[in-house]
């Protein structure tokens, strides 16, 4: 491998999921930290490029039009956008997805070094030249900071995430010192129901809630909430979190946010391990089990996971609200 003060562009290929993209923010904040002069690529797919415009760590981004590449129909696009990544040309190809086709994606590039971690599945380690050993058992955010040891980069001990500021929604709130709730996920057995967040909003009353995400909700909710479901993009989502004076979210995307730029959340888990994938963030509230306590990345063992029909949304809704009149610190 060239010297790492001799590289001149880095590809950074991490297509998704919104929360797996936050979750290697700091790769490429670190990247370019102690390679200010190097140019940072980062292949996402187009459903997630909002959250690095504007990003004063990445100098480009490589749009993956996923969606559109399904089906027979889709195949064929493919091709062509395929074959553009050979202009690319990049001195290291950084693969943080792990797939069969993310190593593709890197080979076709061209790199002059493909690297990438130890867990890569569908035979993707064999494109790579250099491999980064991950612990199964540390955090996602710990285990792509691994691959940056392997490029000579110093051990990153404080993240950095940087995020863009938002901006508001198209709608006026009633409050600056509301809830923000986002009950909806798409893993199976994360979301919570219709009626668990009706329940949760009339509450927390009299305190303003703003119910957020992308979701179905077919009840009428108190009249302390602002309904925006299917009504904000990610970057109001951005602007909504760091707003909040409290943020109650399930296991999902914007959940990530959350802990990346506010500290006063409380992240609900059912069947999801939050050592592995939940907030990082040590000031971070967990729900699991019928438990509520601080995150704690070092833990060995999880809370018996539980269905979201089980979350008591009542000794939730009690706790947000301590936390957004900065009680909770004192539990």
């Amino acid at each position: 491998m060239r010297a790492f003060e001799q590289l001149k562009t880095l590809l950074l290929i991490k297509p998704g999921s919104l929360g797996d993209i936050v979750h290697a923010l700091p790769c490429a904040a670190a990247l370019k930290t102690h390679l200010p002069e190097a140019r940072l690529l980062w292949l996402v797919d187009e459903r997630w490029k909002a959250v690095l415009t504007d990003n004063p760590a990445i100098d480009g981004t490589i749009v993956f039009p996923r969606q559109r590449f399904a089906g027979l129909a889709g195949f064929f696009r493919a091709i062509p956008w395929a074959l553009g990544l050979k202009s690319l040309q990049p001195d290291i190809a950084l693969d943080l997805q792990g797939l069969l086709r993310s190593a593709l994606m890197a080979r076709l590039s061209r790199a002059r070094r493909i690297v990438g971690l130890s867990d890569a599945r569908e035979g993707a380690t064999w494109f790579y030249q250099d491999t980064a050993e991950v612990r199964n058992s540390e955090h996602a955010v710990l285990r792509y900071l691994r691959a940056l040891e392997v490029l000579g980069v110093p051990r990153v001990t404080k993240p950095v995430f940087p995020l863009p500021a938002g901006v508001p929604p198209d709608t006026s709130l009633r409050s600056d010192k509301f809830i923000l709730l986002h009950p909806f996920a798409r893993g199976e057995g994360k979301s919570l129901s219709q009626a668990q967040v009706t329940q949760f909003c009339r509450a927390v009353q009299p305190a303003p809630v703003v119910l957020a995400g992308f979701g179905e909700m077919q009840t009428e909710t108190p009249g302390n909430t602002t309904d925006l479901p299917n009504q904000t993009n990610i970057r109001q989502m951005i602007w909504l979190v760091r707003a909040a004076a409290c943020v109650v979210s399930v296991d999902s995307g914007p959940m990530h946010i959350a802990a990346a730029a506010n500290p006063r959340i409380l992240s609900i888990h059912t069947w999801s391990d939050p050592r592995l994938v939940g907030p990082f963030n040590e000031q971070a509230w967990i729900w699991q089990g019928g438990e509520i306590r601080r995150q704690d990345l070092q833990a060995s063992s999880i809370r018996p996971a539980r269905s979201p029909e089980s979350a008591d949304v009542l000794n939730m809704a009690e706790f947000a609200v301590q936390i957004a009149e900065n009680r909770a610190a004192m539990l």
